[in-house]
């Protein structure tokens, strides 16, 4: 299901809130008891401080920033943060005053008031450290799960059209299959049982198979080889067809459906009335890379429309695109009224 494969962890696990809090408590407590060498005092003073640590920083990361921030209001984000900042230090300085001590500025230096300017500007800046630590850690989880639901969105959306773009396979080679197999069993042809074998192996392919990422290249061979004995019962001494393997291909793995529809082109623009198709296939390794090269012939007024390509070659155009991105080579002739494909991508 589409939501599921969209679903994603958007926020952090409470147990990581806790430990972030705890150790933040830890280090205050630790930092602030050494300074005064008053470890009861530091422990008191940041029980109360704590809660309010809590509460201005989930309200900066849950409500200030998606408010302000995200929808790029920073004046407003400012002016409410400065609010925020001017509550903070008058709840601060209350409670510290009313439950730990009446010096609630211990650290000061000479005759520095503890509500005036200084005080003011101490705490605030106090604070801004752990809504700056808090801010860069939202920052840093929303982008990466932004990042991770954008490669999901695409990862469906490529799924979605490699589905389609497999499912134009022409379906019309089924049915003249199926009706060229009813004419064999009326004449009860000894060719009918390859025939049935052959169309279960392209039938068990396509339903099963295809849907794999991928399949090793010589299965992929068998099923063009099958395809092309299919297509000759349809079409008789009209095709002449060589197919050749160069190299080690044994360990190569490709997607399904890759080479066909250059067949089906060959076939579509090369057999017409009369015209007898040649058609040459070669599959060949070079080192990391393989190459697939598909020359027939073609009549002079399909030459346009092969050189064109039609919906096939646009299909597997967008599907190499899809599946390597700039690393594979794809080019199409037309040349003596011979028509070549070459096609290069690298082994994975």
């Amino acid at each position: 299901m589409i939501v599921n494969e969209l679903s994603l962890k958007k926020t952090i696990a409470w147990k990581y809130h806790c430990y972030f809090w705890g150790i933040y408590f830890l280090i205050n407590f630790v930092r602030w008891g050494s300074y005064f060498n008053d470890y009861a005092y530091s422990f008191a003073s940041n029980l109360v401080e704590f809660p309010l640590h809590i509460i201005i920083v989930y309200f900066n990361v849950y409500y200030l920033i998606p408010r302000f921030i995200y929808k790029k209001r920073y004046l407003m984000y400012v002016v409410s943060l400065i609010m925020l900042l001017g509550v903070h230090y008058i709840i601060r300085s209350l409670l510290n005053y009313w439950l730990v001590t009446e010096n609630i500025w211990p650290e000061a230096q000479g005759t520095q008031e503890p509500l005036g300017f200084n005080h003011i500007v101490a705490v605030s800046i106090g604070e801004l450290y752990v809504l700056g630590i808090t801010a860069a850690i939202k920052f840093t989880v929303d982008f990466i799960n932004e990042r991770n639901q954008n490669q999901n969105l695409r990862e469906l959306q490529f799924k979605t059209e490699l589905k389609y773009l497999k499912a134009q396979m022409q379906p019309h080679f089924f049915f003249n299959t199926l009706n060229n197999l009813y004419a064999l069993t009326l004449k009860k042809s000894s060719q009918a049982s390859d025939v049935v074998l052959r169309l279960s192996d392209i039938m068990q392919y396509v339903i099963y198979d295809a849907n794999k990422k991928r399949l090793p290249l010589l299965q992929e061979i068998n099923y063009i080889d099958n395809y092309i004995a299919l297509e000759k019962l349809r079409y008789g001494t009209n095709i002449d067809s060589e197919l050749s393997i160069d190299g080690d291909i044994d360990t190569i793995k490709v997607p399904p459906l890759l080479f066909l529809p250059f067949i089906e082109n060959s076939f579509k623009h090369g057999v017409t009335g009369d015209n007898k198709l040649k058609l040459k296939i070669l599959f060949e390794r070079r080192e990391d890379a393989l190459f697939f090269y598909v020359e027939n012939n073609v009549s002079k007024g399909n030459q346009k429309s092969s050189e064109k390509g039609g919906i096939g070659l646009k299909n597997i155009q967008r599907r190499l695109e899809i599946l390597y991105k700039n690393e594979f080579d794809l080019k199409t002739i037309v040349n003596n009224n011979m028509f070549v494909v070459t096609l290069k991508i690298p082994i994975q």
